[in-house]
C-alpha cells in the first residue's frame, strides 16, 4: 500500500534539520522565514537571549501587498532589511525555515540583500 507524503511533516524535518546547523547570535542573528497560505511573517532572532530583535509580516500597515505571493515577498524582504539596519543589524544567518529556496523565499531573501543585509 502506497502512503500519502505528508508535506507539513517533511517541512518540519528539513526545518529541524537546518536549526541543528545555524544559530543566531547576538552579533549574528538568525533571518527566520514562515509562510502560510495567506501571509509571510519575517522574525530577526537573538537565540542565545531567545528575543526577537526586529520582525515584519504582510500583516504590517506599511506593506500594500497583503498575499503570500513574490511581489509582497520583495516588498516584506526590503521592509525587514529596513528594520533591521535601523538597529545596527547588517549581517544575519538566513533560516529558510524547511521551505525549498525557490519562487517566494528567493524574492525575499534578495530583496533582503538588496536592501542592505549581508547573508
Amino acid at each position: 500500500m502506497v502512503k500519502k507524503t505528508d508535506r507539513k511533516m517533511e517541512r518540519t524535518r528539513r526545518h529541524i534539520r537546518v536549526r541543528r546547523k545555524i544559530s543566531g547570535t547576538q552579533d549574528r542573528p538568525r533571518l527566520c522565514v514562515y509562510r502560510s497560505n495567506t501571509n509571510l511573517y519575517v522574525q530577526v532572532i537573538d537565540d542565545v537571549a531567545g528575543n526577537t530583535l526586529v520582525q515584519a509580516s504582510t500583516l504590517d500597515k506599511e506593506v500594500k501587498t497583503k498575499y503570500a505571493n513574490k511581489a509582497a515577498a520583495k516588498e516584506l524582504g526590503t521592509l525587514i532589511a529596513k528594520r533591521a539596519l535601523a538597529k545596527k543589524i547588517d549581517t544575519v544567518v538566513f533560516d529558510r525555515g524547511g521551505y525549498i529556496y525557490h519562487g517566494v523565499i528567493k524574492e525575499l531573501a534578495e530583496a533582503a540583500r538588496e536592501g542592505g543585509l549581508k547573508f
